[in-house]
This record gives C-alpha cells, structure tokens and sequence, in this order.
C-alpha cells in the first residue's frame, strides 16, 4: 500500500506537505516528505495525517457510568461508590459487550492502542471463574472485534485501604495475596500477537509495601512494564504518611517500583520529593485531564514533571469523555489556568504525550510514529469541519491540539488495515452497539 498524505506529521514543530508512506505487511517502509504528486495506484489521503493515538489508562467498563454521576455533589469517593455498583453488576458477557463498544469508541476516537488497567477479574464475592482469566480473556477478545492494539495492565488489588479489607463489589477485584495474583497473571495467555501483558498495582491503599516490592520484582523479571495510580487524592496521602511516613511515591521507590518501565497515573498531589524520585528514574506520568476535572481531583504538575525528567503520556480513565485532542490540550490549559501564564507545552509535545510516549509506556516502542520501521498505525484528521476550516498549513498542529476533536477524526488505520472509514467504523455499528451495552451492564442486577 502506498499512501500521498496530503499534511503529516513526522515528529517536528510542523506538518509536512505532500508525503509519502508506503506499508507492507503492518509497517511502514519509507516515509518520504515533499513527493511528487501521486501517480496511479496511490491512495491521496486529505487532511493530517498523525501517527495513532495511544489511551495509556483506561477502565473501559466505566463508559456506562457517562452521564449517571453528576446530579449530586459530592467527591472522588461518593463517585467510587457509583463505581462499585456498576461493577457489582456486570457479567462476563455484560463486561465484554461493554468493553467492546467502549474500544469502539476510542478507535472512532483515533485511537490505536489502549493500556487496559484491568482490576474486575472474578464473579461476585470474589468466587473465581472456572476460568480464572475469564475476564481478561473478554477484554482480548472486545479489544480484537473493535481492531485496537491493547497493553492489558493486569492489576494487583489486595486491600480496600491502607487498614481495610476488601469489602462488596471490590471481592470482585482481589486475589487473596500477591503470590495468588502472580500465579492467575502466570497462566493468562492472549493468544494474538496485538495484545501485550503488563503489570499493575492498584495503589498503595490496595497493595501494602511488601506486596509492592513482589510485583514489582515480578515485573522486573519479565521486563514488564508496571503501572499504578499514585497520588490521585490529598486523603490518600495523609493516609500514607500517616500509615508509612512515606509519600505513595516515596513507597514505590522503597519497593523498587521506579524505572523507565514504570508510569504513575495521575500523579496530581506530588511533592518536590516525588517530584525528583519519578524524573530521577525516567518514570512515566499518565495525566488523565478529563477524568480529573471530572472528579474535581485537582490538576497534576505537568510542567514540573517534565522539567524532572518524566516523559507525559495521556488516558481517558473513566471514560467521561473519549478525545484524546481535548486529554492534550488540558495538560496545557489547566496549568494555564493555574499560573496565569502561556506556553508551558507546545502542540509538538502535546502530540507526542498523546502517541510515542504513550506507546512507550505500554510497552509497544514500535508504534506512535510516523517513520521507517515503525507499526503502520496511523489516524486521518479531516481539516474541513467547521472547527478546523481555513487553518494556515503552518498552523495545522496547533489547530488539530487546541480546537480539533475525536468528531475530526476521518481514517484510522490498526496494523497496516483501515478500521476507520470517513469516521465509521468499517465492522462495528459503535453507537448502537454502545447503546445495548451500557442499557445491559445496569439492567442485570447483581
């Protein structure tokens, strides 16, 4: 396949005209700015034309809970009890119906490659599956019907708090012990080569120190990369300097937990301390913007991260909004918010937390570019809709990050295949399908 983009992107302050992309087999063979125009058998593809883009964090069950958490006050953990519920509820097939339409939605979205933090993994009150991967089996299986790459993050959840058992829908969650997790996570096989296993622990109110060094050390050993939430909430850091007298990142660096491999998701109530062990270790931060605002969590140091030395990458979380153009261009206009000032993250930057280190961090380091050697992933930004009409070719990708939105999205391509036509879904009816998903994971009731 040969391609004539009219706009790409290639990784620098700009686009670049007239490019060309040949794909064979899944990759990308040559990539050639300034071409010629196409002759026969090359496809022209209008607009901008960007590498895939990767959602480092996402709970795909969460879709249903759109829309049914905002008439009442209340704070992260009245929200989480709404989560419990929805959880409580959800069978296998519900889960995967679910999580089917939910990638849907992402790939409709742009993009290719989805970090899965995956924590629901038995039936109610913590009774296994006969299958004890049942559940993640459904999320490969949802990941392939919708055509995304997937990083499934499996997760290590022991505890309800830092002094509290696990208790209602979060039995769900739970393997009794870290050694229980390690040998159910040992018997998991994706069986397709777009699915890549990687490592989680829930946090530091689900996982105590010694737990945290045992999946860390198992992480370690496979060179798997290992995620955690860390610091989303003030509470949860009072709790464990109160508990440890240790920060949730000074814990993770006491458990080995720090390294190039690992990435802290959210990451929003960091001290100077944190600061410097997650740049020090070259640790990925996932900022989830949309979800924090949406909890009223507060807004991460994302300026301060990168002047530590952590690479940004980007995840819709709980789903209350799937765009990851809107994802990147709150990092930047929250902080703006915040210090009054312009200018702390440009669009190239933006771009590259929203593909290639997003990529990185799920363990997939040949895709989210546009290159020789990389995975054809790529998406298609239509540069005609009424929010991105009359853009100046020099201003295209502070146009596409700061007004596009997952609507512009035109083409998405997976492995060298369209799974994104003229912003439909080539196998997947997502709106309807989204419909009967999110109406079943409610009716059933646990």
């Amino acid at each position: 396949m040969r391609l004539w983009c009219e706009h790409a992107w290639l990784g620098g302050p700009r686009a670049s005209r007239d490019v060309v992309v040949d794909v064979d087999d899944g990759w990308i063979t040559r990539v050639e700015p300034g071409a010629s125009a196409p002759g026969p058998g090359v496809e022209r593809v209008h607009g901008l034309t960007l590498p895939g883009l990767v959602n480092a964090h996402s709970h795909a069950f969460h879709r249903a809970l759109r829309g049914r958490t905002q008439s009442d006050a209340g704070s992260f953990w009245t929200w989480r009890d709404r989560m419990y519920e929805l959880a409580g509820r959800l069978t296998p097939t519900t889960f995967e119906r679910l999580a089917t339409a939910a990638f849907g939605e992402m790939v409709l979205a742009g993009v290719t490659t989805v970090g899965e933090f995956h924590y629901l993994h038995h039936g109610p009150g913590g009774e296994p599956y006969d299958d004890p991967n049942l559940m993640g089996h459904a999320l490969v299986r949802a990941a392939m019907a919708a055509g995304v790459r997937l990083t499934l993050l499996d997760v290590c959840y022991l505890r309800g708090g830092l002094d509290q058992p696990l208790s209602g829908a979060q039995q769900r969650f739970g393997d009794g012990t870290a050694g229980a997790w390690m040998a159910r996570l040992a018997t998991f096989v994706p069986g397709t080569a777009n699915v890549r296993v990687g490592a989680a622990a829930h946090s530091v109110r689900a996982v105590a120190p010694a737990d945290l060094e045992r999946v860390a050390t198992w992480a370690d050993e496979r060179g798997a990369v290992l995620h955690a939430h860390v610091s989303e909430q003030p509470a949860e850091n009072e709790a464990c300097l109160a508990a440890y007298g240790e920060t949730p990142t000074g814990l993770l660096a006491a458990a080995g937990a720090l390294g190039p491999r690992f990435t802290a998701v959210h990451a929003t109530h960091l001290t100077a301390g944190d600061l410097g062990l997650l740049g020090g270790a070259s640790a990925s931060v996932c900022l989830c913007p949309t979800t924090e605002r949406e909890l009223g969590d507060g807004v991460g140091p994302a300026a301060a991260l990168t002047a530590a030395g952590s690479p940004l990458c980007l995840g819709s979380d709980s789903q209350a909004v799937v765009d990851l153009f809107e994802e990147a261009r709150a990092v930047e206009l929250d902080e703006r918010l915040l210090s009054r000032q312009r200018g702390h993250h440009g669009a190239a930057d933006l771009l590259t937390a929203a593909t290639r280190a997003g990529a990185v961090s799920l363990d997939w380091p040949e895709a989210g570019a546009l290159t020789t050697g990389a995975a054809a992933d790529l998406v298609v930004v239509d540069l005609t809709g009424v929010r991105l009409a009359g853009t100046p070719d020099e201003a295209l990708l502070d146009a596409a990050v700061f007004a596009g939105s997952a609507a512009d999205v035109a083409h998405v391509m997976v492995d060298g295949r369209w799974v994104v036509r003229n912003g439909r879904h080539v196998r997947l009816d997502v709106p309807h399908l989204l419909d009967h998903a999110v109406r079943a994971a409610w009716e059933v009731d646990r």
